[in-house]
């Protein structure tokens, strides 16, 4: 009586593994855009709560996430790419920015960021 293998080869395995291991290298390369998407947003945050909606001005609001993006090295989106308009009694802070992460050779990953912030007296999202 003849005994027959179960089980996978190592070619299966790796069949398998590849698309996991793409997806992975994937995350690990987008890690770093996020971190960088938190950033941005909470200085956007801290701006907006720290403005008052009738005191603060669009400069001052500018100045405000200047700072916060100097003190967390944040280099792209730069504060041109910041927009800050009124709506009503409240300021409407936006960051709208794309970002790339090479992947593989002439592969890259796109990724559209866009985050809003409003002061107080406004309604909220």
């Amino acid at each position: 009586m003849r005994n027959r293998q179960r089980g996978i080869t190592a070619i299966g395995w790796l069949v398998l593994l590849t698309p996991f291991a793409i997806v992975l290298y994937g995350g690990i390369r987008l890690a770093p855009l996020y971190l960088n998407y938190m950033k941005v947003a909470r200085a956007l945050d801290q701006a907006a709560s720290n403005a008052k909606s009738g005191a603060a001005d669009a400069q001052a609001i500018r100045t405000a996430i200047d700072r916060h993006f100097e003190i967390d090295m944040v280099e792209y989106p730069t504060i041109k790419d910041i927009q800050v308009r009124r709506e009503g009694a409240a300021w409407v802070i936006e960051a709208k920015y794309d970002d790339e992460a090479p992947l593989l050779a002439n592969i890259s990953l796109h990724v559209t960021f866009d985050k809003i912030a409003r002061t107080a007296g406004g309604s909220g999202d």
